[in-house]
Parts: C-alpha cells; sequence; structure tokens
C-alpha cells in the first residue's frame, strides 16, 4: 500500500470512522504524526496530559498558593493581574541575552534533576497513596463509589476537577487502603487542608480498640466469612432468613452513628461483596433487607455495630409490604 493510500486511509478514518467518547483518539494520531510516525507510550501519555482540564485547573491553583506566592514573596516574580483575578507571572528581571537565558534555564534543569535524584518519586506525595500514585483500578473505584461527585459539596466530576486523596492524611498516620480514600473537588481538597484542624492521629490508634467481654471482639477467628482492614462479616447466630449476614466494624463502638468515614467505606464494600457472594450460592434469593439498630430504644442488643444483611425470597412472608418499617408492626403497611 502506498503512502498516499495510507494517508487516505487516515483520513477516512478520523473524518468517517472515528467514534468519540473523548479526545483521546485523535491526540494518540496527532502526536504520532508529530514524531513521524512512531512515539512512545509516555509521549503520548504526555500529549494527553495537555488536554485534561482538570489536571491544569489543579497546578494552576497550586501555581497561586504555592510557587508564585514564594517566587512573589522572594522577588523573583510579579503576578499579572486583572482586576483582582492573577492571569499569570513575569519576572521582575529581564535576561539580558539569549544565551544568559539558556545559562539560568541549565540552571533550573539541574536543580529540577538533583531534588529528583534525592527525593525520587516521593516528590509527588501530594497526589495521593504511596509515592504519589492512585493506580487506574483503585482511583475508578473510589470515583464510583462517590458516584463521580466530590464527597463534600456534591459537584459532579462533568463540573469540577475531582481528586482522590486519603481521608486521614498519610502524615497523620492514614493507611493506603481504599477504605480510607475519598472524593473532593479541587476546591474543597484545597480547603481541607487549610481548615480542618482534627487530629486525626486518635482516629488511627483507635481502630485497633477492643473490650473485654464484647462478643464481638471476642469472636473467634472459626466464625469470620470475610474481612477487609476495618470490617469481617460473619453468618447470624439467630438468622432471621438463610444465610443472614452481620457486618461487623473491628473497632469498638457501640453507636453506628460513632464510626468514622473510613469505616463506614469498608462496611459498604462489604455489605456489596457479600450481597453478591449470596445471590452467586443461592438463586432463591431475590431481595435484601439491609439495618441497623442503633440504641436500646431501637431494639439494639449488642452494643458493638453490627448491620444486618437478610436475604429475603419471594413468599417468604405472606406480605412483604413495608419491609423495614415493621420495626413498628402497626406501622408496616401503608
Amino acid at each position: 500500500m502506498t503512502a498516499k493510500d495510507n494517508t487516505t486511509d487516515l483520513e477516512h478514518f478520523i473524518k468517517q470512522k472515528m467514534r468519540m467518547s473523548h479526545i483521546y483518539q485523535p491526540v494518540m494520531i496527532k502526536t504520532l504524526l508529530h514524531n513521524g510516525g512512531q512515539a512512545t507510550t509516555e509521549e503520548i501519555a504526555q500529549a494527553l496530559l495537555a488536554y485534561d482540564q482538570s489536571q491544569v485547573e489543579y497546578y494552576s491553583l497550586r501555581t497561586k498558593t504555592m510557587v508564585g506566592k514564594v517566587l512573589t514573596n522572594n522577588g523573583v516574580v510579579e503576578p499579572v493581574k486583572e482586576g483582582r483575578q492573577i492571569t499569570g507571572y513575569r519576572l521582575t528581571e529581564t535576561t539580558q541575552t539569549e544565551a544568559h537565558s539558556a545559562a539560568l534555564q541549565a540552571l533550573c534543569d539541574e536543580a529540577i534533576d538533583t531534588y529528583i535524584g534525592k527525593r525520587g518519586e516521593a516528590i509527588w506525595g501530594h497526589r495521593g497513596p504511596d509515592s504519589g500514585y492512585v493506580s487506574g483500578s483503585i482511583r475508578y473505584s473510589v470515583l464510583k463509589r462517590a458516584k463521580h461527585r466530590c464527597e463534600l459539596c456534591g459537584g459532579h466530576e462533568d463540573q469540577v476537577a475531582l481528586h482522590v486523596d486519603h481521608i486521614i492524611p498519610r502524615s497523620k498516620g492514614g493507611p493506603d487502603d481504599i477504605s480510607n480514600l475519598q472524593t473532593l473537588c479541587m476546591t474543597c481538597n484545597t480547603n481541607k487542608r487549610d481548615t480542618d484542624d482534627t487530629d486525626f492521629r486518635d482516629v488511627v490508634d483507635s481502630y485497633s480498640d477492643r473490650e473485654a467481654g464484647c462478643i464481638f471482639c471476642d469472636l473467634g477467628a472459626g466464625r469470620i466469612i470475610a474481612e477487609n482492614e476495618l470490617c469481617f462479616a460473619i453468618r447470624d447466630a439467630f438468622p432471621v432468613t438463610e444465610h443472614h449476614t452481620l457486618v461487623i466494624p473491628k473497632r469498638h463502638v457501640a453507636d453506628y452513628f460513632d464510626l468514622h468515614q473510613p469505616e463506614r467505606n469498608a462496611i459498604e464494600a462489604m455489605l456489596h461483596e457479600q450481597r453478591q457472594s449470596i445471590l452467586d450460592h443461592d438463586n432463591t434469593v431475590t431481595g435484601f433487607n439491609v439495618g441497623i439498630n442503633a440504641g436500646a430504644s431501637a431494639g439494639q442488643t449488642v452494643f458493638h455495630v453490627h448491620v444486618h444483611l437478610i436475604p429475603r425470597r419471594d413468599g417468604d412472608v405472606a406480605d412483604p409490604r413495608g419491609g423495614v418499617r415493621g420495626v413498628i408492626p402497626s406501622q408496616q403497611r401503608y
């Protein structure tokens, strides 16, 4: 096939066949063309990054609130403003020649290389777990859990740039487990760092709290059917229906409303996992009741939080209408 034929086929693909859910395809093709027909995955990734508005917004904010402020305070740059809005920066010192400019740029390159050599990937620690990298699968799971919205203000990813970050900061001992990750928009995440004065060190330590004599704290390992970092699941000793399951935080805490958010995340994940496991093993199950007794007046008898996952089957009671409203029998039907 001739070069002309290849070009024609590519033009036809771009104009007629390319179906886009994002800008990825044309950016990749453009990058390959720009590089003479071949490019590394890193070169393509960098080209895609240039179009990622969320990352542009992220580093625009960091430019204004961090690096721009430091360089301005040191007299190296001055902000360019449109009214009160900072739109850019200019150097306060004018370079005399192109050679002088090149020499200064070389000094900057040397400083960057030296710093990266000393700190490695740790310099990106502000972006997420471990060395700062949140894998695509973990990020997707956290975003999916949050319905692709900021968990504080509710902004959707179509409206704002979303970050996946720690709930309890790593600097306070927060783990990298997915239960300790949350979705926040750029604004809420930045404000959280500035205004949230909660001392999370006690929260981390509290995860090991157990109480002597509590049946769930002293539970034998033989009863546990599944667990994650912060909770576990067992079958109810007095089941309402077959496969009646309890999901229980490992920390000894009496009231559901006193759980920390990572514990709620862990419990939610376990509920989904156990629901699917039950459905996989019992095709007679057609529904579920999920319930929590919080307080003696609500029927709580074991004062260690436990969430009931009760499988239901068509015909298991004469009239299931009202479901959990049955906690007040006279009010179940309406």
